[in-house]
This record gives structure tokens, C-alpha cells and sequence, in this order.
């Protein structure tokens, strides 16, 4: 079956959505100013990975920043993958909090922090891992307590 006209299709026929988007990663009406979006296929070295990752999380676009660090999740080697994969956890927990999903928050905070928290002794790259695990607890903690809990100042993914 041939796929709609007007669906925006990558290389391989995969359908992709072109609208633009806002900093937690709505969608937005067509024509609409939208933030930068991160490229599908992008894959960062690690070093790379933070600086753009935390630049995201300091303009408020938690969701991009989700985008950057799953890139470099994605690619990472064996023994680090699970700290890239628990740092964009932490990413979409702070966009489902920003979106008012406070459930959706706390378990990707909760997940993302053990993940991150894993690596303390030994982190990589620079990582705040101890600081980033009690950040990311924490915040599941006060979330559960109290949904209605404002996002906080994003935290700082390295040390």
C-alpha cells in the first residue's frame, strides 16, 4: 500500500513528522515557530553529547535534550550504555514533569537516577553521577509527595 502524499517519509520509507515542535516535544500547527529539533540519526561523542544535552536542558527543552543523550545511548559501548540511557531518563522525566504527567515523572526519575546513580564510584566523561542520581531521587520523591511540584532549575550533568 502506497503511503499518503502529504506524509513527510525518510530513506526508508519510514514515516517521520515534519510539524514543528516545542521545547518539550509537542507538536505545534504547521507554520508555527518551533525550537531547533534534533536530527533523528544524530550521534555525539560523549563529550559532545553533555555540553549540547545540558544546553538543551538550560533553555528549557528537556525533550531535545532526551533527543541527544538517547543519540549517543544508542551508540555508546557496552560498559556505559546504561548511564546514557539512565541520563535520558532523566531528560523525559523532567519533560513529563513540565508537561503536568506527574506518574510518567517520578518513574522515569526514579529509573534514570538508579541507572545514573550506578556509575557514582566510577562515572565517565566527566559525569556527575552521585549528584545527578540525588538530584533525579529526589525530585521522584517530592513529585510523589506532591504532583503538583514546579520543575526545578535543571541540574548539571557534569561536575
Amino acid at each position: 500500500m502506497d503511503a499518503p502524499p502529504d506524509r513527510d517519509r525518510d530513506e526508508q520509507g519510514r514515516a517521520r513528522n515534519a510539524r514543528p515542535r516545542d521545547g518539550l516535544g509537542r507538536p505545534l500547527p504547521h507554520g508555527a515557530p518551533g525550537v531547533e529539533r534534533v536530527p533523528d540519526d544524530l550521534v555525539l561523542p560523549p563529550a559532545e553529547s553533555l555540553v549540547e544535552a545540558q544546553r538543551r536542558l538550560d533553555l528549557g527543552e528537556p525533550f531535545q535534550a532526551h533527543e541527544v543523550l538517547e543519540g549517543t545511548w544508542k551508540a555508546a559501548p557496552e560498559p556505559e550504555r546504561e548511564l546514557w540511557r539512565g541520563l535520558a531518563q532523566v531528560a523525559v522525566g523532567l519533560t513529563h514533569l513540565a508537561r503536568g504527567n506527574s506518574a510518567g515523572a517520578v518513574a522515569l526519575l526514579e529509573r534514570g537516577g538508579a541507572r545514573v546513580g550506578a556509575y557514582a564510584a566510577d562515572p565517565p566523561h566527566g559525569v556527575d553521577a552521585a549528584g545527578l542520581a540525588a538530584f533525579a531521587r529526589g525530585l521522584a520523591a517530592r513529585v510523589a509527595a506532591d504532583p503538583a511540584t514546579p520543575v526545578p532549575p535543571p541540574p548539571r550533568l557534569r561536575g
